[in-house]
């Protein structure tokens, strides 16, 4: 038997709608520790590379190894910040532009924890996630896409 506990998935399929992101806020109004909530809500871009314009973008993951990243990335923040909980969802597939692909929430008893340890986590999944992003063009060609 397995003594490992399994880790939360944070990959949703398609994009991360405005309903969800609404209905996650909404969930934390009856917690009453709470003084401070920090959102990041990363949107894919019509970008122009090479003259070609991004209209969606197609994200893989290695799932099993980038869920376990993205534990080490939660429990390192819940060690260096005073968060009350936090919440990090990724897209898995296509995502169109205009649309959320990666969504981050942080909530604390004060603005400067939620807000820091948001910027350190979206910071660190930029870096550490073994997800990748192939932008699609409108011409129907593609391209990986590297973080900045």
């Amino acid at each position: 038997m397995n003594s490992e506990k399994k880790h939360k998935t944070v990959f949703v399929n398609g994009p991360i709608t405005p309903a969800f992101i609404a209905d996650s806020l909404t969930k934390h109004a009856s917690k009453h520790d709470i003084g401070a909530h920090s959102m990041f809500m990363g949107q894919v871009r019509a970008d122009v590379i090479n003259q070609q314009t991004v209209s969606a973008i197609d994200y893989e993951a290695y799932e099993s190894l980038a869920n376990e990243t993205f534990h080490q990335i939660r429990e390192a923040a819940f060690e260096a910040y005073d968060l009350t909980c936090m919440h990090i969802y990724h897209s898995l597939g296509l995502v169109n532009v205009g649309e959320m692909s990666l969504f981050v929430f942080t909530s604390a008893p004060h603005r400067r924890a939620a807000i820091e340890a948001c910027d350190y986590i979206v910071e660190r999944i930029k870096k550490e996630a073994q997800v990748w992003g192939k932008e699609i063009f409108s011409s129907g060609e593609s391209v990986w896409k590297s973080n900045q």
